[in-house]
């Protein structure tokens, strides 16, 4: 579908990519990762043609549809959610609105038969593409994204300017996800959802009918939905089809066999050496000397594959001694006008817990993460324990940091005197060295502010982080980083997080806020979302119980004949059978597709520039397509008759 041709790409003396070649295919699921700074974002504008290439070719199908989340998206505030939500329709809007045009122009053109004709041929073209496109389920489609999303129906009619930043990226990708483009390119999609709503995304994306291309730091999620995973290092790529955690495994276990066989090859080398030194001079070993002299130049030199082993370092101050009870809520209640967010909630926090604090995004989490901030007020008690020190980390990262000053203003401005001969040190452990302690927060990627956050906490000892969503934009080894920091550290932390991987073996406590009111669980995440599983399958089954009983009354009256099952059997195996031949034909054309992609991704000029082969190849595309969709009606039908033999057993 696009072909990266030899791309090489930079700024001014710095190189981004050098001779880079890839291959997306139509239904590829790529993990695009790398460290902060790699070229991620770099590759997604030369992806959309914000950028050209200083050399090499990006090669794109003219009707490529794309759709593109970034980080950070400026947002309108002049419609309701729902409005801005089917701007996504837009194409269905215009053809809605031409068909009631041409619709009321019938009756001035009755007397000519040709433009009469010629009307109802546009109006038949418009409506077959209209239900292509599925126009008859716009606002079904709508409310499903959105509620998958987080929203609620009570929602669909505020004013977006009512929307937080995050509720703002939601509403973008719902937009994004609706239009239903070619290539799905996101940008860290994860950081503003809460773990419901990833889960719902993932097994969107999973069976999405394109391609995706995702940066995310949420590791679990890359993996549970990418096929593919192409790393980014010091200018090349490193592309794999395999999901991220596999990658991650290859990627290890190949640098260390490069490492054996380039240390080989450095000894047979010293020894190839030591004897043209050793008998250069001989007569007798000339023959052998000269062999041997040939065959060093005839050695292609292994090399280790570059790796950015460059990593934040962070170790908190021991904490400072504090009571037993380090928080304590009794009757907290927060209201906003007549919406309440907090309703009488009871809660210990103990000396020592790493409470893991877990709800949909709205429900009230960060609200009670600045009442103990003392941001806001409330009603109620929410009382710190004896001689209890606060570290904060904030979500939005905007609102604690001044973006005029520069980096090593902003810790200069809040540190203890005492510390001040360290804030160079300190912004050496986040990777801010040189000139970098100079730039102004303004000009900060969303990483490097993550990391001047957290180098904020090391100014002075305390004993009760609260850190709210800390790894949002933080890198894979950073996030590790951090999450052995806190499991070292000797004192009460509470934890605002959605990275289900990053809670996992962090957190000893799970409290989990829901309209209102709070829940506690022991355990770790993955056994908290097992347990609210459970829980809403168990409130659906005793919501359809009565409905169940019906059916199987139903069922047993109405059994089938010996000559019906037969013919039904009959049936099923015959659909059976055209699924079975139907996916050995996929796989050999899905092979045939991959080895003339791999000649693409190689660059072979030949191939390149043989306009009869790209012919063949684009009709084995299409034949594989079709092959596809013939296994779709087989599937669909095969599951009918399945259902209908199960309603009769």
């Amino acid at each position: 579908m696009i072909a990266f041709h030899k791309v090489s790409f930079g700024y001014g003396a710095q190189d981004i990519f050098n001779q880079v070649s890839f291959l997306i295919r139509e239904r590829d699921k790529i993990g695009l990762i790398g460290r902060n700074g790699a070229g991620k974002t770099t590759l997604f504008e030369l992806l959309m043609g914000h950028l050209t290439p200083n050399d090499g070719v990006v090669s794109k199908p003219k009707d490529l549809t794309l759709g593109y989340l970034p980080q950070y998206i400026p947002s309108s505030d002049s419609t309701t959610l729902w409005l801005e939500v089917k701007e996504a329709f837009k194409n269905i809007t215009s053809l809605q609105e031409r068909l009631d045009v041409l619709h009321s122009q019938l009756s001035d053109v009755q007397e000519d038969e040709k433009e009469l004709n010629k009307k109802l041929d546009e109006i038949h073209q418009i409506n077959d593409r209209l239900q292509y496109l599925g126009a008859q389920h716009v606002e079904e489609q709508m409310e499903q994204v959105m509620i998958g999303l987080g929203f609620k129906r009570s929602d669909f009619n505020r004013p977006t300017l009512e929307f937080s930043g995050g509720w703002r990226m939601r509403i973008e990708l719902a937009k994004i996800l609706l239009q239903k483009p070619n290539l799905l390119l996101l940008d860290e999609p994860t950081n503003h959802l809460d773990i419901e709503s990833i889960q719902w995304l993932e097994d969107y994306l999973k069976v999405y009918d394109g391609a995706v291309v995702m940066v995310s730091h949420d590791s679990a999620f890359l993996n549970n939905v990418t096929n593919r995973t192409i790393e980014i290092v010091n200018g090349r790529i490193f592309d794999q089809d395999m999901p991220y955690f596999e990658f991650v495994e290859f990627r290890k276990a190949q640098i260390e066999l490069q490492k054996q066989a380039y240390e080989n090859q450095q000894k047979e080398i010293e020894q190839t050496e030591r004897f043209i030194e050793r008998f250069r001079y001989k007569a007798t070993k000339s023959n052998q000397v000269q062999s041997r002299i040939k065959q060093l130049e005839k050695i292609e030199k292994i090399e280790i594959d570059e790796i950015d082993t460059r990593n934040i370092n962070i170790v908190f101050p021991p904490a400072l001694h504090s009571g037993s009870i380090v928080c304590e809520l009794k009757g907290l209640t927060k209201t906003f006008g007549n919406h309440v967010v907090l309703n009488n909630i009871d809660l210990n926090i103990e000396r020592g817990e790493k409470i893991a604090l877990v709800g949909k995004n709205g429900e009230g989490k960060t609200t009670l993460v600045k009442i103990l901030m003392q941001q806001l007020e409330y009603e109620g008690v929410a009382k710190l324990g004896y001689q209890v020190k606060i570290g904060y980390y904030a979500q939005n990262q905007d609102e604690v940091l001044d973006l005029n000053k520069t980096v090593v203003q902003t810790l200069e401005d809040i540190a203890p005197m005492e510390m001040r001969p360290k804030i160079r040190n300190i912004l050496g452990y986040f990777l801010f060295s040189n000139d970098d302690v100079f730039k102004r927060v303004s000009v900060l990627s969303g990483g490097e502010r993550a990391r001047l956050l957290l180098a904020k906490l090391l100014l002075e000892p305390v004993n009760f982080l609260i850190l709210d969503e800390p790894t949002n934009h933080l890198d894979a080894s950073s996030k590790e980083i951090l999450k052995k920091a806190i499991k070292q550290y000797d004192g009460t932390v509470l934890l605002v997080s959605h990275d289900r991987d990053f809670l996992d073996g962090l957190a000893d406590k799970i409290v989990e806020i829901n309209e209102g009111k709070i829940k506690q669980y022991d355990g770790n995440i993955w056994e908290f979302l097992k347990k609210k599983k459970a829980e809403n399958l168990q409130l659906l089954f005793n919501r359809n119980s009565k409905n169940n009983k019906e059916l199987v009354t139903e069922k047993k009256s109405n059994q089938l004949s010996y000559a019906e099952k037969k013919e039904l059997d009959k049936k099923i195996r015959k659909l059976e059978n055209q699924i079975d031949k139907t996916e050995k034909e996929i796989q050999e054309l899905e092979n045939q597709v991959k080895e003339c992609e791999h000649k693409i991704s190689s660059g072979d000029e030949k191939i390149l520039s043989d306009y009869n082969w790209f012919l063949g190849y684009e009709k084995k595309k299409e034949e594989l397509n079709m092959l596809y969709e013939q296994w779709d009606k087989f599937s669909d039908e095969l599951n009918v008759l399945l259902d209908e033999k199960n309603n009769y057993l």
